[in-house]
């Protein structure tokens, strides 16, 4: 694993990479954050002109708040928990709701120092949601918890730039 600090790094160059291509595209973009409690929103908005496409962010820590703000499905929550790819999956397309923005991204994880919701520390599931469709990534990531909480923050940078990347003139992914 990088150190934090080349982890603060790459995201920063992710983030100006995924900030030029939302421009580029004319799309707008919202996080929705659980273990990363607004670290995403955070990497995004450090870009000069981040705020032409960041329409912000929802950091829901607590279950209630993912099913309250978000519309993440009640029993979902209570049969899988908030650790699992279909919280991440709805996450991500529900902040898109919320903040009336084209793209969606979400974290959902345990970063420990326990084990929660019946999965390991380290287990992260991260959510891209735009024209593309919903993508979502599990992780099983090492470290401290400041080190996993900076890795999901790249993880979902990295797949929020390869869906960018790859969708072409802002209606779907290229073949």
């Amino acid at each position: 694993m990088t150190s934090p600090a080349g982890d603060a790094g790459e995201a920063r160059a992710l983030a100006a990479t995924v900030i030029a291509r939302l421009r580029e595209l004319d799309l707008s973009v919202g996080t929705a954050e659980s273990l990363t409690g607004g670290l995403v929103c955070g990497a995004l908005t450090t870009v000069p002109g981040a705020s032409a496409v960041v329409r912000g962010g929802v950091v829901a820590y607590a279950s209630e708040v993912k099913a309250d703000v978000l519309g993440v499905d009640r029993g979902l929550l209570a049969r899988e928990g908030a650790v699992c790819e279909p919280v991440a999956a709805q996450l991500a397309d529900g902040v898109r709701q919320v903040l009336g923005c084209a793209v969606g991204v979400s974290t959902t994880g345990v970063a420990g120092p326990e084990p929660a919701d019946g999965r390991p520390v380290g287990t992260v599931f991260v959510g891209a949601s735009g024209p593309w469709g919903i993508q979502v990534e599990a992780l099983a990531l090492t470290g401290d918890r400041e080190e996993i909480r900076a890795a999901s923050v790249l993880a979902v940078l990295r797949l929020l730039a390869r869906a960018l990347e790859n969708l072409r003139d802002g209606v779907g992914p290229s073949g």
